[in-house]
């Protein structure tokens, strides 16, 4: 199949209710995403479309590559190792203990191999949500955490230069931005750029710094300049835009993820394709997946 620039088709009619955080796999040539609520592991392979499923013991809010192959996914009970080659999850980590009302969502992976990721209320209601890191010392996971006061916490991303963290907090439109430090401590928090149409999901940066968001109830991929100025949107013919992954040969190929989530009989009628994965081409490469560092176990 042939991309065209910003013209987005459907590669799949895969109709997920809650597609979720794709990752571009180059030694596979495949991208993997998540159906939250079907609890389901999915991989596309672009050289001949086909797709692959695992069944997952939970939902699962992310799913990003360790460097040993493996991948290290969020659960609602915290983190857990996933191994393609078996179908096996191992829990690895308790996060939030406290609250069972709380999952975890969305995540990253930054250029030290640290893994960015938030937590959520499942109801969609409480700000008890916070934003965490994650980072692998002698052989065990070491979780710190950073942010508070998040509703739905959604979309780490880092930019290019390894400088500034991105995160949403979807209900409420808005687009944070922090300072990383040299020592991975996040400071300075402040609104970068708040949305006007939908609200806010998953965040990437590409390698001149803009920031891409999947876009809930907005069908459209928003775009803003590293200042935070808006760039012109990416249309799509669903609602639920989740997010999206740079891959391809030269990482200008925009794989998007898309929900049927809380859309109506009617809205889903109109949308025939809601909950499909979708892909295009863009003139400015993403950066490149990175990987969870392991240390020696």
């Amino acid at each position: 199949m042939e991309l065209k620039h910003h013209e987005p088709v459907c590669l799949s009619d895969f109709r997920a209710v809650l597609g979720e955080g794709p990752v571009w796999i180059e030694a596979e040539n495949s991208f993997y995403f998540v159906d939250i609520v079907s609890c389901r592991i999915h991989r596309y392979c672009l050289q001949d479309g086909s797709l692959r499923s695992w069944e997952a013991p939970n939902r699962t809010g992310f799913l990003l590559p360790a460097s040993d192959g493996t991948f290290l996914a969020g659960l609602p009970d915290g983190l857990h190792r996933f191994d393609v080659k078996t179908g096996y999850f191992e829990h690895a980590c308790m996060v939030e203990t406290e609250d069972e009302g709380n999952r975890l969502n969305d995540g990253c992976v930054d250029q030290k191999g640290r893994i960015w990721f938030g937590t959520m209320d499942d109801g969609e209601s409480r700000d008890s949500g916070s934003l965490y890191r994650v980072e692998h010392r002698n052989g065990q996971l070491s979780v710190s955490h950073w942010d508070s006061g998040y509703i739905v916490s959604n979309g780490p991303a880092v930019s290019p230069c390894g400088k500034v963290l991105y995160a949403c907090d979807s209900p409420q439109k808005h687009i944070y931005a922090f300072d990383i430090q040299d020592d991975g401590s996040l400071t300075g928090k402040r609104v970068f750029a708040t949305l006007e149409k939908g609200y806010p999901d998953g965040v990437v940066t590409d390698s001149e710094g803009n920031v891409w968001s999947g876009t809930w109830a907005g069908g459209q991929i928003t775009r803003f300049r590293p200042d935070g100025t808006p760039m012109e949107p990416i249309a799509l013919p669903v609602s639920n835009v989740t997010k999206i992954a740079f891959g391809g040969a030269d990482c200008r190929t925009v794989f998007v993820t898309t929900a049927r989530k809380g859309l109506s009989e009617e809205e889903l009628e109109a949308q025939p394709q809601a909950g499909g994965i979708f892909a295009f081409r863009t003139d400015v490469a993403g950066n490149p997946q990175h990987s969870f560092v392991l240390d020696a176990d």
